[in-house]
């Protein structure tokens, strides 16, 4: 059934009658040419938000990292600062002042060296992708001044950084011509490997890119070790390769919940950090933060200095214009909730991953591949998949309104897939007890299908004198042997695919 809302547009002395349901329902607007005409703005909204009704629910998207909830306060700063272009640093110097302020006691919580009174080195950025550009040109135009400096080529130069790295890593590498060499991980071990590392660094390395919370399982790499290591082997050979932390995930989780943990600015060869603000830092999408030890680390000829209001304003980007929004709604958070509120934030999300863990080994289907001590998440692989893999459980969960992405680890270990269920702010112990519940159904869905699918064909035999049986219906499973895939044949479910 239709319902029809009928909207009154009036144009000087002309009256339109413009019924939604009717007139713009029937008859399909162009999807990649304007249409010819307008169309009342009621109409407009109403057809796209329909279609925006097709999208999945943010809160269950479990494949994210990114921040899906904030507080209507915080909102409302956020709609009445959009039309702010934060690159007019002339028509905004407040918000310019806030973004400073942003980075500063960003500096701080990662122990930077510089008194309470210095001015710390860093800016906000579109995400962390553009904070790992900055931080990778830093250390690239860094290290061909000294090398010039030293009268050899600068030609080669790369960087060492795990398999499991963000996809940010390889493109830096690809953009800026800069040589990736990876350290493949091993069954048991899915991070990189110190010791490996350290031994892959040579004269033209511009860094080493450590991941303080890897995407694939959450877990910290051990960046006090390969400190350490790289310390000795540049007292050995006279070089001064740096160390930067890759904390997009885990920079805003571990000062609050391990604060012992000793793998920001307190160990000398750390030399910048980029962290995420739209994840664990708690704002929507999309803004980063990068920050440097001291201003000797960010080459004085990559900032562009603007004058404005009589001080001098350095400026580092990759992009002119941006939003001024994110970086409004990050210091609200970092005032709003201070130390204590980020700290009672996170024990609740460690709690929730806690309890979902042990729900999952329960099950007594699964191998958890998560640490404990990481980014609040739970990464778990099937024990046996013999019957279906965890991209049939990956799928169908989807029909219970959940995104749970299921993936395969890098190639030195592409054997291994798995599933992963990252925890937000906004998932609560509730949501945790559902989603447990479905995946016992979606388990308990799949078995019954192998199952059946496995289970002798009925007896076709036809009484045609000479006892012949036709020929079975086809195959109700098949197995590719080259990459283990299960194909489940179709069939009609209670619920939505």
């Amino acid at each position: 059934m239709v319902i029809t809302t009928t909207m009154l547009v009036r144009d000087g002395d002309q009256s339109l009658s413009s019924t939604f349901a009717s007139r713009y329902v029937r008859s399909a607007l162009p999807r990649f040419k304007m249409p010819e005409s307008p169309i009342p703005k009621e109409a407009a909204y109403q057809i796209i938000n329909d279609e925006l009704m097709l999208d999945g629910n943010p809160r269950l998207n479990l494949a994210s990292f990114v921040t899906t909830w904030m507080e209507p306060e915080c909102d409302r700063l956020i709609m009445s600062s959009i039309n702010k272009n934060y690159v007019d640093m002339d028509d905004y110097p407040v918000t310019t002042e806030l973004q400073n302020r942003c980075v500063n006691m960003i500096a701080h919580l990662f122990h930077s060296p510089l008194g309470e009174a210095d001015a710390a080195v860093g800016v906000g950025t579109v995400g962390s992708s553009e904070a790992i550009m900055l931080a990778g040109l830093a250390f690239k135009r860094k290290w061909q001044n000294r090398r010039k400096a030293e009268g050899k080529p600068t030609d080669r130069p790369n960087i060492v950084a795990g398999a499991n790295a963000q996809v940010c890593w390889e493109k830096f590498a690809r953009y800026f011509e800069v040589e990736m060499k990876e350290v493949k991980l091993s069954e048991g071990y899915y991070v990189m490997e110190p010791h490996k590392a350290v031994e892959m660094v040579d004269e033209n390395t511009i860094c080493v890119a450590v991941m303080f919370g890897s995407t694939l399982n959450g877990e910290f790499e051990d960046v006090k070790l390969l400190n350490d290591l790289l310390a000795e082997k540049n007292r050995q050979t006279g070089w001064d390769t740096p160390i930067h932390v890759d904390a997009a995930s885990g920079g805003f989780i571990a000062p609050f919940i391990y604060p012992e943990l000793e793998w920001d600015f307190r160990l000398p060869l750390v030399r910048s950090i980029n962290v995420s603000g739209h994840k664990y830092g708690l704002v929507y999408a999309g803004v980063g933060w990068v920050v440097w030890r001291s201003q000797a680390d960010l080459p004085d000829e990559l900032i562009f200095h603007i004058n404005y209001l009589g001080s001098d304003q350095p400026t580092f980007t990759l992009n002119f214009s941006k939003g001024s929004s994110q970086i409004i709604a990050q210091y609200y958070q970092l005032i709003r909730l201070g130390f204590e509120g980020y700290k009672n934030i996170m024990e609740n999300c460690t709690a929730n991953t806690k309890s979902l863990r042990e729900a999952i080994e329960k099950m007594g289907r699964f191998e958890i591949l998560s640490k404990e001590a990481g980014v609040p998440l739970v990464a778990f692989a099937l024990k046996d998949n013999s019957k279906y893999n965890v991209f049939d459980i990956s799928h169908s969960l989807r029909r219970y309104g959940w995104t749970v992405p299921a993936y395969t680890m890098p190639e030195s270990v592409k054997d291994i897939a798995l599933l992963r269920v990252v925890i937000r702010e906004d998932f609560s112990r509730s949501l945790a007890e559902k989603l447990v519940s479905d995946l016992e159904k979606v388990l308990k869905e799949l078995d019954s299908l192998s199952a059946a699918a496995v289970a002798p064909p009925a007896d076709t035999t036809q009484g045609n004198g000479k006892g012949e049986m036709k020929k079975s219906v086809g195959k109700a499973w098949e197995k590719d042997s080259k990459n283990s895939k299960r194909v489940v044949p179709a069939r009609r479910t209670s619920g939505p695919c």
